[in-house]
C-alpha cells in the first residue's frame, strides 16, 4: 500500500500515476486508464482526467494507493 500526499485538491488521475512512478510517461499513464487497467474506490474507471481528492483509493497492477491531503 503506498500513501499519497497531494498538496492540493483535486489532482487528475494520470498524474499521480505518473508521479507515484507507477508508469514511465504520462501518455503511457492515459493509455493504462483508456484501457481500464485503474479502478477508483472500488471501480474501472477509464477517464484520463478524472479528478482524485483526499479519501479516495486508486488500484493498479496490484498496487494500492491512498490519496491524502498534506496538511
Amino acid at each position: 500500500m503506498i500513501d499519497v500526499i497531494i498538496n492540493r485538491e483535486p489532482v487528475e488521475l494520470y498524474k499521480i500515476l505518473k508521479f507515484e512512478n507507477l508508469v514511465s510517461s504520462g501518455g503511457e499513464a492515459k493509455q493504462a486508464i483508456e484501457q481500464g487497467r485503474v479502478q477508483v474506490n472500488g471501480e474501472t474507471d477509464t477517464r484520463k482526467r478524472r479528478k482524485i481528492v483526499a479519501g479516495d483509493r486508486i488500484v493498479f497492477e496490484q498496487q494500492i494507493l491512498n490519496v491524502t491531503l498534506a496538511e
